[in-house]
C-alpha cells in the first residue's frame, strides 16, 4: 500500500505530462494482453504435429492429415491445411496454396507488437517533455519573489519535472522489456510456420502416389 501511495503522490506531483504518459502506459498494457493471448493461442507443438501429419501421408490418409490440421486451428494448421487441399495438384500448386493462406495468417501475427517500440519511445519523450515544461515553469515562477520563495518554488518544480522524468522513463522500459518478448515469440512461431510447410511440401511430393491411391480419399 505504501508503494501505490507513492506512486499515486508523485502522478499528482507530476504535472500534466503524467496524464499522457498514463494513456501510453495503458496501450501498451492492452497491447501485450492482446498480443500475449493471442501469440499463446497461435502456439503449436511444431514437432508433435509433425508426427501426426507424417503418420498420415505416409499412409496415403490425406483427409485424416487435413482433420489434424482442421481439429487444431492455428495459423501454422490453416497454412498447412491450405496446401494439403491442393494434394493432387503440382508442387507449385501445393506451395502457391500454402504461400496465399500466409498471406493472410502471418499479419495477424505480426500485428500491433510494433507499436509497443513507439509507445515506449513515446513515454519517454513525453516525460522529457513534462520535465522541460516543469523546469520552464519553475523558473518564470519565481519572478519578483523573496529567496526563500525562489528555493521554495524552485524545489516543487524541480520536483515536479523530475517525477515526469521517472514515470516517462518507467514506461519506457515496460514498453521495450513487452516488445522484445513478444517480436521473440512472434519470431519463433514464424520460424515454425516455414519450417513445418517446407516439410509438409517434401512429404506430399515424396508420398504423392499413396496420396492420390482410391483409398486414400
Amino acid at each position: 500500500m505504501g508503494f501505490l501511495k507513492e506512486i499515486s503522490a508523485s502522478f499528482n506531483e507530476g504535472g500534466w505530462g503524467m496524464w499522457v504518459i498514463l494513456v501510453a502506459l495503458i496501450a501498451i498494457v492492452a497491447i501485450t494482453v492482446e498480443r500475449a493471448v493471442y501469440l499463446f493461442k497461435a502456439s503449436v507443438d511444431k514437432d508433435k504435429l509433425l508426427a501426426l501429419l507424417k503418420s498420415q501421408i505416409m499412409s496415403g490418409n490425406v483427409q485424416g492429415a487435413i482433420k489434424v490440421c482442421s481439429g487444431n486451428p492455428t495459423p501454422m494448421t490453416r497454412i498447412v491445411q491450405a496446401g494439403l487441399m491442393k494434394f493432387n495438384k503440382s508442387d507449385t500448386e501445393v506451395q502457391a496454396a500454402m504461400d496465399e493462406a500466409a498471406l493472410r495468417e502471418l499479419p495477424r501475427i505480426n500485428a500491433r507488437t510494433p507499436y509497443l517500440g513507439m509507445l515506449a519511445n513515446f513515454a519517454v519523450l513525453s516525460g522529457l517533455l513534462g520535465t522541460i515544461s516543469g523546469m520552464i515553469t519553475a523558473f518564470t515562477g519565481v519572478a519578483g519573489k523573496s529567496q526563500a520563495e525562489k528555493a521554495t518554488e524552485l524545489a516543487r518544480g524541480i520536483g515536479e519535472a523530475l517525477h515526469c522524468t521517472r514515470f516517462g522513463i518507467g514506461v519506457c522500459l515496460l514498453g521495450l522489456l513487452t516488445f522484445s518478448l513478444l517480436s521473440g515469440k512472434t519470431t519463433r512461431i514464424t520460424d515454425d510456420i516455414n519450417e513445418v510447410t517446407v516439410q509438409v511440401v517434401n512429404l506430399v511430393t515424396t508420398h504423392r502416389a499413396q496420396m492420390q491411391q482410391p483409398g486414400a480419399m
